[in-house]
């Protein structure tokens, strides 16, 4: 099972961006994604960014997701 989860984009390369969820990087693609900018909260699902979202609801979904897991 595979589960979509909202990661920061801190820095970008062609069709190519580093995100960042917990301290931990990883690289996803931002090809299916219209003008992602740095700072831009991106939701990733198999290593592709999927959609983007504000700030606010990024952090609300992190806040849920560490509630579900503690």
């Amino acid at each position: 099972m595979c589960i979509a989860v909202p990661c920061q984009v801190i820095s970008i390369k062609e069709n190519m961006a580093t995100v960042e969820i917990g301290g931990v990087k990883r690289e996803a693609r931002i090809d299916l994604l219209e003008d992602v900018s740095i700072g831009d909260y991106v939701i990733l699902h198999a290593g592709f960014a999927i959609q983007r979202l504000d700030a606010d609801d990024a952090q609300e979904t992190l806040r849920l997701l560490k509630e579900m897991t503690e």
